[in-house]
């Protein structure tokens, strides 16, 4: 094969991929659509006048981060926006009673006159209950796992769905973690009306990216609280002892966690004093006026309340004030921007495009790789972010020289820090290496989506691999599979 033909065939298989790639995206965006316009049909009147008064202000947010509201990918954004809002708040509409209702029943095969569930002082315990909430102070969704037992009384056992149930209710709200372990457990002894009643939940919110560690909850900010009440209270109490073991038998030693519950738990708060949403006396360092503490955009910020009036809130409670403000400081961080990055010599900025280089590249070269870049990015179709680790490998062009790693963390942070979708990320790395390389890239990106869990999918666990291959190694499919194996071999030493 001649070079020009060698040099045809790439570019060829590169555009049969693009091609490939763009249908992918577009099927995946049809059905989007179409779930959410036939959810449409149904929602009531007042969720309707609620995603209404929330879409503008979803605009005016697009709009401060130097947005295109109208271009394809952020055209339904602030649907999407006020959709996901309205299903991770839908506690504020809902009614215990109106779960526990109908859901006691009487115990089977025990004394009527002992009323415990398994005998004589047993209690029911139900572990591991994922869920979700949205942090009050900064209104970025939080991963919940919820452990809640109780002793019966009365020769009465509830269903053992409803636990989860009502603790979704408080979950589904503007939370704080130990406001939202005393809420669930009131609820369900005033409920069910137990001997006793016990929670324990650990909590981890995401950091702000620069100290993301890893795609894994490393680097995330933990804590760990309880509530009890009735038999559970009291240092001594064997009911709560029992309930401990019982976590234990998971691996989950609440003594062990408990001094988390005093760390600082949103990475938002900042050393600002707030007066009222949009205005904050200023933390000063030696006299001088902490970084942390300039005020967001005021439109943007007046934006922000507007959406927490949408949702039934009161902006000015006083768990919320400063909220609207460290909400659009988290926005901005990801603000369209014109900045250049620089990788080995080439200049890279967003105006940046694929470059099919002169050369030939289908001789071998040695495969370099850097594994598991830390990344963190928002998703432009929700507003919600999505994190985890970008792997790179590329064939030099025969010189021998090696990039530093510095470098492509610096590309993955630039691409990462904007609004995006995974498929658009992992192609352009790849093409700003390739363009560097001349020879071969390959990228694969591993990621949690905060929107995969936040609204009504609620897919805990998921995570979502994307991977862009250019040059040789779309001909080689040895140099492929080396470069894959060397991501799995090194996965369990990353840190």
């Amino acid at each position: 094969m001649t070079h020009l033909e060698a040099r045809g065939t790439t570019t060829a298989m590169g555009a049969l991929e693009e091609a490939h790639l763009a249908a992918a995206i577009s099927a995946c965006e049809c059905e989007c659509y179409e779930e959410e316009e036939e959810d449409d049909l149904v929602e009531g009147d007042g969720e309707a006048a609620a995603a209404d008064a929330m879409e503008p202000a979803v605009r005016a947010l697009l709009l401060g981060l130097g947005e295109d509201a109208r271009r394809e990918g952020l055209r339904r954004t602030p649907k999407r926006v006020a959709k996901a809002f309205r299903d991770g708040t839908r506690g504020y509409k809902q009614k215990v009673k109106d779960i526990v209702q109908g859901a006691l029943f009487p115990e089977v095969g025990v004394d009527k006159r002992t009323g415990s569930a398994g005998g004589t002082g047993g209690q029911v315990v139900v572990r591991d209950i994922d869920l979700f909430s949205y942090c009050e102070s900064c209104l970025l969704p939080f991963s919940i796992q919820f452990h809640v037992g109780y002793v019966p009384s009365g020769g009465r056992v509830v269903g053992l769905s409803k636990l989860s149930r009502v603790a979704d209710v408080f979950a589904k709200r503007l939370q704080n973690p130990q406001r939202l372990a005393s809420e669930v457990c009131g609820a369900l002894h005033a409920s069910i009306q137990p001997a006793g009643v016990a929670v324990a939940l650990q909590c981890w919110h995401i950091p702000l990216p620069e100290n993301l560690k890893c795609k894994t909850l490393q680097g995330w900010i933990s804590t760990s609280h309880s509530s009890r009440s009735g038999v559970f209270e009291g240092e001594s109490s064997s009911f709560w002892n029992d309930f401990s073991a019982l976590l234990k038998l998971r691996g989950i030693d609440m003594e062990r966690d408990s001094h988390s519950a005093s760390i600082a738990w949103c990475p938002l708060r900042s050393h600002d004093v707030p007066v009222c949403n949009g205005h904050c006396k200023k933390a000063t360092t030696n006299g001088a006026i902490s970084p942390k503490s300039v005020p967001a955009p005021s439109n943007m910020v007046s934006a922000v309340s507007s959406m927490l009036l949408s949702l039934g809130e009161d902006p000015f409670r006083k768990e919320l004030v400063g909220t609207p403000q460290r909400y659009v400081q988290w926005l901005m961080k990801f603000r369209a921007c014109n900045l250049d990055v620089k990788l080995n010599g080439f200049t890279l900025n967003n105006l940046s495009v694929y470059q099919s280089p002169a050369g030939d590249a289908a001789d071998h070269r040695a495969i370099h790789s850097e594994l598991h870049l830390p990344f963190c990015a928002q998703c432009e179709h929700h507003l919600l972010p999505f994190y985890g680790v970008v792997h790179i490998g590329y064939l030099d062009g025969g010189d021998g020289e090696v990039i530093d790693r510095s470098h492509f963390q610096a590309l993955v942070h630039f691409y990462g820090c904007k609004l995006q979708v995974q498929e658009r990320m992992t192609r352009q790395i790849a093409e700003a290496v390739y363009s560097v390389s001349h020879c071969g890239a390959i990228v694969v990106v591993e990621a949690n989506h905060i929107c995969m869990i936040s609204r009504g999918i609620e897919k805990i666990r998921s995570s979502t691999a994307t991977i862009a291959v250019l040059g040789q190694f779309l001909t080689d499919p040895s140099a492929k599979a080396r470069f894959l194996q060397n991501v799995v071999d090194t996965t369990g030493l990353a840190v």
